[in-house]
């Protein structure tokens, strides 16, 4: 790295001091710098014709020019570097500016120093455009962001005008540029924005570069901005990193802003007198503009995008997955007293030790995911039908499992080994409960029943029972285990051949 350039008056000194006889070391001391800084600085006043005392009038400024001018050769006439070619290199991995003045010195016999190839190097980049002149690495970043101008389609039956953000896509080293029409600037857009970008440049780079926007960042940052879950997600598919830019930063955001400047002037702008009808139109049309802007020649480097990014990005860039990210929505839930979690009207099941508890939801258009504490606790395949359950069978506590082997017609079918009034009871049971399950659980104590007291004494039973409307479970064991099923009511009660009416009415279901 080049020294820090000294003070206009500390200059001053040492060639006052020089002047007084010292030696280099002396006047090194005296300043508090180092001997060849003393040298060089010398070296520079010599060259551009200075000696102490200095010409009368001549401002601090007007001595700077003298002495840091491009054209100044210290200690004679040296081979200029290509700084264009140097700048270039600089963007290749792994490639620092020490290995570049070691082949730039190979074999040289009259060359620059390292610290003064560098401080040249810099004082050349300064000449460039703010956003050119910082460097960044091959495949390494990505800015991203939407342009500041719209376009716009017209509805061809109603004539109402739509607005369509312009999403801007722009990598480091070769400022390469990407640029698309979407709907709006919902996540949706965004997500399918950068997916759109990474397959237009065939790879995937190591630094996503997002503004603090609201889209994709959650809550802006200057140490750890949390990142839009759907984002994250997204990240991790292609295996990138998610790096906004700092707040109060204007320089993090030179790169994309400069992007999308040259989008809104070499493609929205000329495309403003057009009017299109739909979002294909519109992104046909940019597509052209946007390979003329990619093949156009930058006037400080000499090369087009295009030429940098096959000859920096390209060969750095990430490969891409097999198939492209499906976009996912997540979403807080609460586990509810049924272990199921809602989800678009739909109910789905997660294990049932789980109730009461937050979890956290990720929707594709196939899949819905449920998560706990980051860790994937249920999968099922998506059902947008309201009102309806998606139920795995190990999710259920046991005692709900073993219900999943019996139906209304098996009942039905073991209650008429027993009898009429068995077969009534079951019947009873199985349209009188809030919920199947629990109809299925009081058959199954009938079931129990009938293996300790015998089919005739539950056909008793259930005849008893349902003389004076005792519609359980409990009714009908509390009538064995005293022995009334012996005893005869006064009159029987027929049963009835069609199921007794809903009890609960049809208001119940409203």
């Amino acid at each position: 790295m080049p020294r820090e350039r000294l003070s206009m008056r500390k200059i001053k000194e040492v060639l006052r001091l020089k002047e007084a006889g010292l030696s280099n070391r002396a006047v090194a001391r005296a300043c508090s710098i180092g001997k060849e800084t003393v040298r060089e600085y010398l070296a520079r006043a010599g060259e551009a014709g200075l000696s102490w005392p200095l010409p009368e009038g001549l401002t601090e400024d007007e001595l700077e020019r003298k002495l840091f001018s491009y054209e100044i050769h210290l200690g004679g006439k040296r081979k200029e570097p290509d700084w264009s070619e140097i700048h270039k290199e600089l963007r290749k991995k792994g490639i620092t500016r020490k290995l570049l003045w070691m082949e730039y010195a190979e074999g040289q016999p009259d060359v620059y120093r390292y610290t003064q190839f560098c401080e040249r190097y810099t004082r050349w980049a300064k000449t460039l455009h703010p956003t050119m002149r910082m460097t960044h690495k091959a495949g390494e970043k990505l800015f991203v962001d939407y342009a500041g101008l719209l376009m716009s389609y017209q509805d061809r039956t109603t004539g109402e005008r739509h607005p369509a953000p312009v999403f801007v896509a722009t990598l480091g080293a070769s400022s390469a540029t990407f640029c698309e029409a979407q709907a709006s600037q919902a996540l949706p857009s965004w997500i399918s924005g950068h997916v759109h970008a990474f397959e237009y440049f065939g790879g995937v780079p190591e630094i996503v570069v997002p503004d603090n926007a609201k889209t994709g960042v959650a809550s802006a940052c200057f140490y750890e901005p949390d990142l839009n879950p759907t984002y994250q997600d997204m990240a991790l598919y292609y295996g990138t990193a998610v790096v906004p830019t700092r707040v109060r930063h204007p320089r993090d955001k030179a790169k994309v802003e400069t992007g999308v400047q040259v989008v809104e002037r070499w493609v929205v702008a000329p495309l403003r007198n057009r009017t299109f009808f739909s979002l294909d139109e519109i992104n046909a049309a940019i597509a052209e503009k946007r390979e003329l802007l990619n093949l156009k020649v930058m006037e400080h480097l000499g090369k087009s995008r295009r030429e940098l990014f096959e000859l920096l990005d390209r060969p750095a860039l990430r490969p891409l997955p097999e198939r492209p990210y499906e976009p996912a929505e997540w979403k807080r839930a609460k586990v509810g007293i049924d272990y199921h979690v809602q989800y678009q009207g739909h109910y789905y099941s997660v294990p049932y030790d789980l109730r009461h508890k937050d979890v956290e939801l990720r929707a594709t258009e196939r899949t819905v995911e449920i998560f706990s504490r980051g860790q994937r606790i249920a999968s099922h395949l998506r059902d947008d039908t309201p009102g309806y359950h998606s139920t795995l069978a190990e999710h259920m506590p046991a005692a709900h499992r073993a219900f999943l082997d019996w139906t209304p017609e098996r009942f039905l079918r073991w209650a008429e080994k027993c009898g009429p009034a068995t077969i009534e009871m079951v019947r009873t049971l199985l349209v009188t409960r809030a919920h199947p399950e629990q109809g299925y659980r009081s058959s199954l104590g009938l079931m129990r029943l009938e293996s300790r007291y015998g089919k005739e004494r539950l056909e008793d039973a259930c005849r008893r029972a349902l003389f004076f409307s005792l519609h359980s479970y409990r009714g009908v064991k509390n009538i064995l285990d005293v022995g009334l099923d012996r005893v005869r009511p006064e009159r029987e009660a027929a049963p009835a051949e069609k199921p007794p009416p809903n009890i609960r009415g049809r208001g119940y279901y409203s």
